[in-house]
């Protein structure tokens, strides 16, 4: 069922990716991205660059509409996650389990946050959760809004780069520069989840991040 939905939304994206206003659609995709991570936000930013590639659009606005609305929702999340933090706080006061992983993620994110914010920005899901905890754990606003805008940068760059190199390649027929563009896009995201798994597991265990 949510296969068929994600198919459905995939092909309309494709049909209307040359209009000038999709790159609006861009921008509120990437945005509800980062706060309801089941929106194909890298879907659109590549079909962004795919249409650029053919020259139905200006890929560095398609990269702007991109890594705008990545930057605004990671914002958001954040905020979500700070507006919850005095919740977390009360509840660290009654219990010491509740209290060590607030601690070990508060350190966490503080001492490698930055790297961190970059990767997780190309893990569907993953973005969130860490942006979410990190307002829960108040890190710096300046610190946080700092390194998201780095990753949302790099992270539309790549999509849109991606989508334009096989928009360019083959400009008659938009669905195959997509479906090879996400391909690529999708074994990059596995082979940093590969090694981000490999180096969690080889680094000390310690209390899961908050939610």
């Amino acid at each position: 069922m949510v296969a068929n939905v994600l198919t459905d939304l995939t092909d309309w994206l494709d049909e209307i990716s040359g209009n000038w206003w999709f790159l609006l659609v861009i921008f509120a995709i990437a945005f509800l991205d980062s706060v309801v991570p089941v929106v194909p936000s890298e879907t659109a930013v590549i079909l962004g660059g795919v249409a650029a590639g053919a020259g139905d659009q200006s890929l560095p606005l398609v990269i702007v509409a991109g890594a705008l609305g990545a930057f605004i929702g990671d914002n958001t999340a954040y905020t979500i996650g700070r507006r919850f933090s005095g919740r977390f706080e009360r509840r660290a006061e009654h219990k010491q389990k509740t209290a060590h992983r607030l601690n070990w993620a508060r350190e966490q994110i503080r001492t490698r946050g930055g790297l961190l914010l970059i990767t997780a920005r190309f893990i569907p899901g993953g973005r969130t959760a860490l942006t979410v905890t990190s307002g829960i754990t108040r890190q710096p606003r300046a610190w946080f809004a700092g390194w998201v805008a780095l990753a949302a940068v790099i992270w539309a760059s790549y999509a849109a780069g991606l989508g334009a190199v096989f928009g360019r390649r083959f400009k008659d027929n938009h669905t195959l520069a997509f479906l090879l563009a996400f391909g690529a896009a999708l074994s990059i995201t596995v082979v940093i989840e590969v090694i981000r798994h490999l180096r969690s597991s080889a680094a000390e265990e310690g209390p899961a991040p908050l939610p």
